[in-house]
């Protein structure tokens, strides 16, 4: 197997060279990368990476600008074997990363998403634990080693809390092309994808050995759109739609964890004292309305 690993690219340079370098340091060759720029004001980081004169490192630009969601949509596009994963800019793996990935997809050849072991690093790349991670942990099933999760105890507990790690997720790539990214959402639509994939009759694994490492830092999309309310608008209108499907399948449990999203209002009264003092007023009611539950 060779694992499609696609990079979209729009970021820091410095961070950029360090995940192609992890990438580069595999201990199992079976990988190939694109790198997918989505029209960087400098062309030096893809300069750099197209000298690195490495067969397996792909470089395309996009024609225009696509933003976060469209060049997701993109990567998807672009993927040709048979299980591939969107990785950040800014992410990195561990030497052990696609090797790990290789055992996973032997032992379960029919997961439809597999989410390795994460840590999480701060800016400067040292170990960190902030209170989203602490409450990602909470919420992820409990089990040890390697193990298969679906139906209506997976579709709950990822609508308590989404526990998933989007940069470091190993997909199956027929699944991924059939459902897809949905257009209209750019910080959800990992949420969105994973609980449809659930609903359809998708499993997950879960893997417990640490092979990636997530950055975590207040420049990213997620915090900025936390802010002025477009990721809990988003989290609020996925839920929903999530929750009426589980109800038509009978899953009483997970439509009442989806329609409640009880972590996603919780992590909105948590940005809400950054919000007073930088948001709008039509910002800042959103937010409220969010951790209240009002549509």
């Amino acid at each position: 197997m060779t694992l499609d690993i696609m990079m979209p690219f729009y970021g820091r340079p410095d961070q950029f060279r360090i995940a192609v370098e992890s990438v580069l340091a595999q201990s199992n060759d079976s990988w190939r990368l694109t790198i997918i720029d989505d029209v960087y004001p400098d062309r030096e980081p893809a300069l750099w990476a197209e000298g690195l004169r490495d067969e397996r490192v792909i470089v395309v630009r996009n024609e225009k600008n696509l933003g976060v969601g469209g060049n997701f949509r993109r990567a998807v596009d672009l993927m040709t074997e048979k299980y591939g994963v969107i990785m950040g800019c800014d992410d990195l793996m561990r030497p052990g990363f696609v090797d790990r990935v290789v055992r996973l997809t032997t032992q379960f050849p029919e997961a439809a998403v597999i989410q390795p072991g994460v840590a999480v690093i701060d800016d400067e790349g040292n170990s960190t634990r902030p209170l989203a991670d602490w409450v990602k942990d909470h919420y992820r099933p409990r089990g040890k080693g390697a193990r298969s999760l679906s139906g209506q105890y997976l579709a709950a507990s990822i609508s308590a809390g989404n526990w998933a790690y989007f940069p470091s997720l190993v997909w199956s790539t027929g699944v991924l092309k059939e459902l897809g990214f949905r257009p209209g959402l750019e910080v959800a639509l990992d949420l969105d994808l994973l609980l449809r994939i659930v609903a359809s009759g998708g499993s997950f694994v879960i893997d417990d050995e640490i092979v990636f490492d997530y950055r975590r830092h207040s420049g990213s999309v997620s915090a900025f759109t936390a802010v002025d309310g477009t990721r809990f608008r988003e989290e609020r209108e996925v839920l929903q739609a999530a929750a009426d499907t589980f109800a038509r399948l009978g899953w009483a449990t997970a439509a009442q964890k989806a329609r409640n999203h009880t972590s996603s209002r919780l992590n909105a009264l948590s940005v809400l004292p950054r919000a007073m003092r930088s948001a709008s007023s039509a910002e800042r009611r959103s937010l409220v309305s969010h951790i209240f539950g009002r549509a």
